[in-house]
């Protein structure tokens, strides 16, 4: 779900809540793939690269929207606290309707973080800084970073901007439509800004359906820019 902290645009994420999962999957639709199969695959890439993780790792979705990442994020770290904040009021509405025994939900301030210093073991920002204000980009990863516990993981994922099919996804989709592109350069140094360490950058989600028999051969690709998608791995 879009992540905004201007009162302006706000309504307007409380007016997709409803409809984002539909909106989402006519958007995706040329995939051949079904919102899902991508809230999954986050989960599980996470799963893969987390290192050092207790059994109950305590796990923040950052612009959680309606919950979606959540049931993926359960399956992928069973014995984990899950938690997921977002500025929509009625996102948090519908998540807490749809999923209150699986996560907690909090709305976000326009400022701050509704969360302690040092929480959180492991933080997923999928597909949301775009719709942050580039000027209040780095302020808001530095809210991340404060939230997390030394040496926990952050996991943003982000659309490519290079790739034209993941361009032309993004113009027509109703809720992108504040959408501010992030290269990948520019995401690198909002990361080392805000003081993370050990960073790392892949390109992911290359292939539609139709192609997923090469689906295994990704891992071997993340240098290439020509992803749908791309992820930075960043160590608080």
């Amino acid at each position: 779900m879009p992540l905004s902290h201007s009162s302006k645009e706000r309504p307007e994420f409380d007016r997709y809540a409803d409809s984002y999962t539909d909106l989402h999957k006519v958007s995706v639709a040329a995939s051949g793939e079904e919102p899902a199969y991508f809230s999954a695959y986050k989960a599980k890439y996470m799963a893969s690269r987390a290192r050092n993780v207790s059994l109950t790792p305590a796990i923040l979705d950052f612009g959680c929207g309606v919950g979606n990442s959540v049931p993926h994020l359960r399956e992928a770290f069973p014995s984990a606290v899950l938690h997921g904040s977002d500025p929509s009021s009625e996102s948090i509405r519908l998540a807490r309707s749809r999923l209150e025994d699986t996560a907690t939900f909090l709305e976000s301030g326009s400022e701050a973080l509704p969360y302690a210093d040092g929480m959180f073991d492991l933080v997923l920002v999928a597909c949301v800084l775009h719709h942050i204000q580039p000027s209040e980009r780095a302020r808001w990863m530095a809210e991340i970073r404060r939230v997390m516990k030394p040496g926990a993981q952050l996991f943003i994922f982000e659309h490519n901007m290079l790739n034209p099919l993941t361009r032309k996804v993004v113009r027509e989709c109703p809720f992108d439509e504040d959408a501010v592109f992030l290269s990948r350069s520019e995401l690198l140094g909002l990361a080392r800004y805000a003081g993370f360490g050990k960073i790392d950058a892949r390109y992911v989600v290359f292939f539609p359906r139709q192609l997923a028999t090469l689906r295994p051969l990704e891992p071997l690709l993340s240098w290439l820019p020509l992803g749908a998608q791309y992820v930075i791995e960043a160590i608080a």
